[in-house]
């Protein structure tokens, strides 16, 4: 029996765990809330007398209430992409982007949100609670109504997807750190560093749904793209990276949403191609993993 404490000090007692939680499984601060909210209301309206344990009814609560939004999310899909994306990236050009985008990137990692977005629901459920909260797959079989057998494997599933399994490029260490490094010059405002990182003859390719216009963007020379990266520095910020197809690359997302895609080539050492994706059709053919 849980002790005869006032309900609402019960439940805000536990409201920073249960935000936490429905924020990586949800990938949003607005989702999260309506969670943690519908959660409060169902604590509100239910006898409470004989649950033993309530930090585990709650986290039983919340969870199937993040996961039936997860599902509601992946059958609506209501909100066109390309407009999604266009919208959001002109907010980043203009350094409009809330404060919640930059908690979210630092509560969870931006790229983990990119990868979590690619998951099932029910993946995704299994993935956070066992992997990022240490629930036991048990505990976790009763959350989701599943027998323990299978909530390991969507665990294992997810946990595939999330690390990768395909082959690593060649010398893999030294081209992630240009990509890591080129992030950090663009974050800066470092032109020098930039261009000691690209090759002479460099060549930008961005799609046309990265800037909007009739025809892809095509950019030639170190000089050109240097500059072109720092007029991207407010994107940058929320920028990260990750493994695209294997590779060392950067990904941006609003929310855990992938808008776009930077792709390296190299020669030698040196950058010698950056191809910008961000039509939605050819994003949803990319594989991203977290190294």
């Amino acid at each position: 029996m849980i002790q005869d404490f006032p309900a609402i000090d019960r439940f805000e007692a536990e409201r920073p765990r249960l935000r936490a939680l429905a924020y990586r499984m949800l990938g949003s601060g607005a989702e999260a809330d309506d969670a943690v909210q519908e959660t409060w209301l169902r604590f509100d309206r239910t006898d409470l007398s004989e649950v033993e344990n309530l930090a585990a009814w709650l986290t039983t609560v919340v969870s199937r209430v993040c996961l039936n939004l997860l599902r509601a999310r992946q059958s609506r899909r209501e909100e066109p992409l390309e407009s999604f994306t266009s919208d959001w990236l002109g907010a980043a050009d203009e350094d409009r982007l809330p404060q919640e985008e930059a908690e979210l990137a630092d509560s969870v990692g931006l790229a983990m949100l990119v990868v979590l977005d690619r998951l099932s629901p029910a993946e995704r459920i299994a993935f956070v609670l066992h992997d990022m909260f240490d629930a036991a797959f048990p505990d976790i079989a009763h959350m989701m109504k599943r027998d323990p057998a299978a909530v390991r494997k969507l665990a294992s599933r997810a946990r595939a997807k999330v690390r990768g399994t395909g082959p690593r490029p060649v010398d893999p260490a030294r081209r992630r750190h240009a990509v890591e490094a080129y992030l950090a010059a663009t974050r800066t405002g470092d032109f020098e560093a930039l261009l000691t990182l690209l090759d002479p003859e460099v060549e930008l390719r961005a799609d046309a749904a990265v800037t909007g216009a009739a025809k892809p963007l095509t950019l030639q020379g170190a000089l050109a793209v240097a500059r072109s990266a720092l007029a991207a520095a407010p994107r940058a910020r929320s920028t990260a990276l990750a493994l695209v197809d294997g590779d060392p690359a950067l990904v941006m997302a609003p929310l855990g949403r992938l808008s776009l895609v930077i792709q390296f080539t190299f020669s030698g050492t040196a950058i010698s191609a950056i191809d910008i994706t961000a039509d939605p059709d050819r994003l949803q053919g990319i594989t991203i993993t977290l190294d």
